[in-house]
């Protein structure tokens, strides 16, 4: 697999990463050969270091430094949430509001039940930006299913936050696995030709960590988005 970089300088290189990758190696995937650290570090010609990480599922702009000073600048660029990130998601339903904010604690680990955890601190800004009805039919009520495109800002990085919070409002993301509902998911996999996180990482911006510029790295959603009229 060749990745696609959408930056590169002396200092850190950014790719599109696809859906279905993992960031680095895991015990928690050994059977996977294939990631995007070492991908990238075989294609370069030189080490990398991973300076944040996107869920698996989730496809778009993955930063990497390029030397061990550079990846401590840039990862506590996002510890401090110094930098604006961009998501796109398919949702499940039609929000009330056009747009919002997301003001909701998340426990530290979301594979770990909730009681007992410290509760941190976590924003969520989103908009509709599409509404649509598929004709999906998980409940005999209903011939169609709502659906709905939405532009999402974490305004930190707890894991799993913006699933996690758009489950919280009851739109959960469309394949996902964890926070959605299996019915819908294989129904929409169906309708779509595809099984997949509907998340992407659409636009990271931060200050560059060697001359201050900004840097702004866009990531367009890849073909198997569906058209929206």
């Amino acid at each position: 697999m060749t990745l696609a970089v959408l930056h590169l300088d002396d200092h850190l290189v950014a790719i599109d990463k696809p859906p279905g990758l993992l960031v680095h190696r895991t015990q928690l995937a050994a059977q996977e050969n294939e990631a995007a650290l070492q991908l990238l570090r075989d294609q370069l010609g030189r080490p990398v270091w991973p300076v944040h990480r996107l869920d698996r599922g989730t496809s778009g702009v993955l930063l990497f430094a390029l030397s061990p000073e550079v990846a401590s600048v840039l990862g506590t660029m996002f510890e401090q949430g110094r930098m604006r990130k961009r998501y796109l998601a398919l949702v499940r339903g039609w929000p009330g509001d056009d747009e919002g904010l997301i003001d909701h604690p998340l426990a530290r680990d979301p594979e770990q039940p909730s009681a007992g955890q410290p509760m941190l601190p976590a924003q969520t800004r989103w908009r509709v930006l599409k509404r649509d009805a598929w004709p999906i039919a998980t409940d005999p009520r209903f011939a169609t299913t709502r659906v709905a495109l939405v532009e999402a800002e974490p305004l930190q990085g707890r894991r799993h936050q913006i699933r996690r919070h758009l489950k919280h409002i009851a739109h959960p993301i469309l394949g996902d696995a964890t926070h959605g509902k299996g019915p819908l998911n294989r129904a929409v996999a169906a309708h779509l030709g595809i099984t997949r996180l509907w998340l992407h990482a659409q636009r990271l911006e931060l200050a560059h960590p060697v001359g201050g510029s900004t840097l702004r790295l866009d990531s367009p959603p890849d073909a198997a988005w569906p058209a929206w009229g």
